[in-house]
Parts: C-alpha cells; structure tokens; sequence
C-alpha cells in the first residue's frame, strides 16, 4: 500500500470456507469494516483479493467508498514504477485487459443515435462503444510489443549462436536483485529498497576471470499469486528468463518467511514454462545475519550461495557456482583426426582456438590432440560435427 503512495490506517481479516459471492466479506464483517471506515474517514479500500466487478459494486455501496483489488493495487504500483516506453506498454496492456470485463454500461439511456436512413433506432450504446475502443488499443499495443518481442527473440537467437551464456536474476521483489546486478556488471541500475523499481530487463556483460564473457539479465521482481494479466502482459520480458542458461534466485536471506516467498518465485517460474532451467539459489542480505544463522543456513543449504551484494561480498564465490553451473568448466578431450579432411581441419582449428592443447602426435597420416577445452563449447561443438564421419574426426572426453 505505501509502495503505491496510500497510508493504510487499518486492516481487517476475516477467515471462512469461501468467500460470499455478492460481497466478498460476510454480512457482520462487512458492518464492522464500514463503521470502523466511517469512524476513521477512510478514502480507499484496498482487498487483498481479486474481486468481480459484482464484489466491488456491492462493496462500495455498502461502505459508501472507493474500493479496489489486489491485481488493481498492483497495476497501480506498476504504472509508478514504469519508465520505459515498453514498461508502459506493458503497464497499460495489463491495465485495459483487467479493465474491458469490467466495464459497466448504464442501458438504453446512452445510446448513439444513427445520423441517416435505416440508421435509427437504439444505436450503439456507449458500453459497447467504449469497448470496441478498447479492444481496439490492446491490439495496437499487443502489435507493438510484438516487435519488441521478435526483434528481442533475433538478439537471442544472435547471443547463441556467438555461444555467449546468459544469466537471469529472478526473485521475489526487493530481494536485492538489482544491487546483485550491479556487484556483477559494475553497473549502477537504480535499485531501492521498494516494491517492482525493475520493470525493463537490464542486459550487461560480466567477464570472469578466465576473460570469458557472460551476460546477466535483471528481470522484474515476482510476488505470490502474481496476476494472470500481468504474466500475459510481461510475457516478453519473461521470456528472458525461459531462454536463460542460468537462474540465479536470488531470496532474502534476512526475512522470516523466505521460503514462502522462495515457493512463491517457483510457481511463477512454473507458469511461465521456465521451471526446467538450472538454477542457483543465492542467499543476499547475509549481512543481517548472526554468524550462527547463517552457518545453519549454509549447513541448510549447501549448494546455494550466501552473499551480501550491498556489501559485495562472495562474488567470487557465486561467480564459481554459475561457471558450474553453465558447464563453463574445461575437461580432458581427446581429438583423433586426418588432417587432410575437412573435418579434420576445422576438428583442428576449433581445439586450437578454443582450447589448450596439451599434447599434439602426428601418427599414420593421423593426428592425436589431447587438450582442455570449456565443457559447454565441447558440447556444442560435438552437436554441430555430428554427422563428420568416424574416420575423418572422432572424440572423447576423459
């Protein structure tokens, strides 16, 4: 609430079976907020819900005031936040498809009149007017995102084939995403302790030690029972975490109920379809933490990373685990190759530049290479000589 600028000045909770169709709240409940409202002089009404337009015509009978949902309170939120003229795109997206089946006509009395012969009658009613307005912007602003989308989906396309990872910062929000962003790129993205500041993925490079290079994406901050429209509507955004090597959740270390928001994050992963990327949980905000708390949660958690990216501490150590986990590691290969081949030469050229080569016989008009080479290009590699003949270019890994 005060990430979107409200003051709350009370809260009232209610638990039963289900919720009542017409209200939400159940009749006694519902006096009991309206007096306590009345009482207080409250403007707004926030429910912690997604409610029918129903619910909140009831609702705002009843307490004489403004009401508004979970999912509204958040768009709201979103439309602060957004800077870019994709993060409004998107910000409004969501807002008129939450929007367009909740618009409430008002019957014949504001009907369009036809201007000519054959034309009158009733007309066209405002409702259906103000719909068809609607509809008609969701298409023109869906088009333009879809360009974004493609033209993002052809840089992605262009990073794997130049064979240069990428990393995606996921989390739920103020996790401290962006600060890890900045600790690995040495960035200074805009990072607040408030709700959805990132709303546009920040793309930057990061060289390890090696000289290798990766790429880190930050991506806007998750919540629990993130709302369908907004999935929809950041779906291109999104899909820079589902094409990810790499996640690196990052969960705040520091909060009593981490792994209800660490939960939380995984089912929004789940949705988007981007639950089978390997993943490394990164404890942040360990600065917070007692010296006992946070061997129990190492002890707890042995393959995550515990760091303070605020601090700047364990960015080695993290950057070890995502070089794990990319496979970006060397192993022992074994090339047997005939030289006059093409395949052999390019078999030849490719250890050489990419690997280092510790022995190298010419034996029978063959050649022998043994070498350390990343797993990950090996890998790949492997993939794109796989229909060389045998007797051209074999290898092995030790």
């Amino acid at each position: 609430m005060r990430a979107a600028g409200g003051r709350p000045a009370l809260t009232l909770i209610q638990e039963r079976p289900q919720p009542d169709p017409a209200t939400f709240l159940g009749r006694g409940k519902l006096e009991e907020l309206a007096a306590a409202c009345d009482e207080q002089r409250i403007d707004l009404a926030v429910c912690d819900h997604e409610l029918t337009p129903t619910q909140v015509r009831h609702l705002e009978a009843a307490l004489r005031l403004r009401v508004i949902d979970r999912t509204q309170l958040i768009l709201d939120i979103f439309a602060k936040r957004a800077r870019t003229r994709e993060g409004q795109s998107q910000v409004e997206l969501a807002q008129l498809q939450y929007l367009l089946p909740r618009l409430a006509g008002h019957g014949a009395e504001l009907s369009r009149l036809g201007g000519g012969i054959g034309t009158r009658g009733p007309g066209e009613t405002k409702l259906e007017t103000d719909r068809r307005r609607i509809r008609r912007r969701i298409a023109t602003i869906s088009a333009g995102l879809q360009a974004i989308r493609e033209r993002r989906a052809r840089l992605r396309e262009r990073r794997q084939r130049s064979d240069v990872p990428t990393v995606a910062l996921v989390g739920y929000t103020n996790a401290g995403k962006t600060t890890l962003f900045n600790l690995l790129t040495g960035e200074r993205a805009e990072a607040s302790d408030a709700l959805f500041v990132t709303l546009d993925p920040l793309l930057r490079k990061v060289r390890l030690p090696d000289q290798r290079e990766l790429l880190v994406s930050d991506t806007v901050g998750f919540i629990d029972r993130l709302p369908h429209t907004l999935v929809a509507a950041f779906r291109g955004t999104l899909e820079e975490v589902r094409d990810a090597d790499v996640l690196l959740h990052v969960i705040d270390a520091s909060v009593e109920d981490r792994d209800r928001r660490a939960a939380a994050v995984r089912a929004v992963l789940r949705d988007v379809g981007a639950d089978d990327v390997p993943a490394v949980d990164v404890y942040n905000k360990a600065d917070k933490l007692g010296a006992d708390e946070r061997r129990r949660l190492a002890a707890a958690n042995p393959e995550a990373a515990i760091i303070s990216a605020l601090r700047g501490h364990g960015r080695a150590e993290l950057l070890a685990r995502v070089v794990e986990a990319l496979g970006l590691g060397t192993s022992r290969v074994t090339f047997r190759c005939d030289p006059g081949s093409d395949a052999g030469r390019r078999g030849m050229s490719w250890v050489y530049r990419h690997g280092r080569v510790v022995r190298h016989v010419n034996r029978g008009g063959r050649a022998h290479i043994e070498a350390e080479v990343p797993r990950r290009e090996f890998a790949a590699f492997c993939r794109k000589m796989s229909d060389a003949p045998r007797t051209a270019l074999s290898m092995s890994a030790a």
